[in-house]
């Protein structure tokens, strides 16, 4: 007889041996069934990323390192129009006409005796004509024939470089410098003198760098 077993008791009811018997938790197949489908999920997501990594460095990969080069490719700015052509054209090529549109009198000599120092040549000086006289606002107005435009203005507009251009019909080569309101001198010589060089050696135009 077992000590288990109560005085007095026994047949089928009685408990012999060392063993006990021990409850167990019933299993959860619902938890089992949800980290299963978790796991699958997981292994998917790992596969799905590999391809994609693959994809980057093999084949498909091309266009983003492409995009990648372009960023970094470090270029200056790309010039606009036609190529900077330097202005061959010296001062005393050209021929300035010199006009007062100021009430104020004596401009026009002073200016036209300081542009024959700089070395160009002068034609007319007087009083402007009547469809600018007291009528030009600003500075000053350089007028010429369509041709000026390609050097003459250029040249003639380092001396004074708040100047206005203004094309007319005339098919001489002569410029004229009407002077406004707001005149008072031309420029200083040492800064004409850089215009000047600089549209004789105008600087070369950006090149791309990578």
């Amino acid at each position: 007889m077992s000590m288990l077993t109560p005085p007095g008791m026994g047949g089928k009811y009685r408990i012999t041996g060392d063993r006990y018997p021990r409850m167990r938790r019933p299993r959860n197949r619902g938890r089992i069934v949800v980290a299963a489908v978790a796991a699958v999920i997981a292994l998917g997501l790992a596969g799905w990323g590999t391809l994609q990594l693959i994809d980057v460095f093999t084949g498909n990969g091309k266009s983003t390192s492409a995009a990648v080069r372009t960023t970094d490719c470090k270029h200056s700015p790309e010039p606009s129009g036609a190529p900077v052509r330097p202005v061959t054209l010296e001062p005393g090529q050209i021929t300035v006409n010199v006009y007062n549109a100021t009430p104020r009198s004596g401009l026009a000599k002073a200016a036209a005796d300081e542009l024959k120092k700089r070395g160009f040549a002068i034609g007319k000086v007087g009083n402007a004509p009547a469809e600018y006289d007291k009528k030009i606002p600003g500075t000053a107005i350089l007028l010429g024939a369509p041709a000026a435009t390609n050097g003459p203005f250029s040249v003639l507009g380092t001396q004074l470089k708040s100047a206005t251009t203004k094309t007319d019909a005339r098919t001489t080569p002569d410029v004229d410098l009407i002077l406004g309101t707001a005149f008072r001198t031309l420029d200083a010589p040492k800064d004409a003198d850089a215009a000047l060089a600089t549209l004789a050696n105008p600087a070369p135009a950006p090149s791309r760098k990578c």
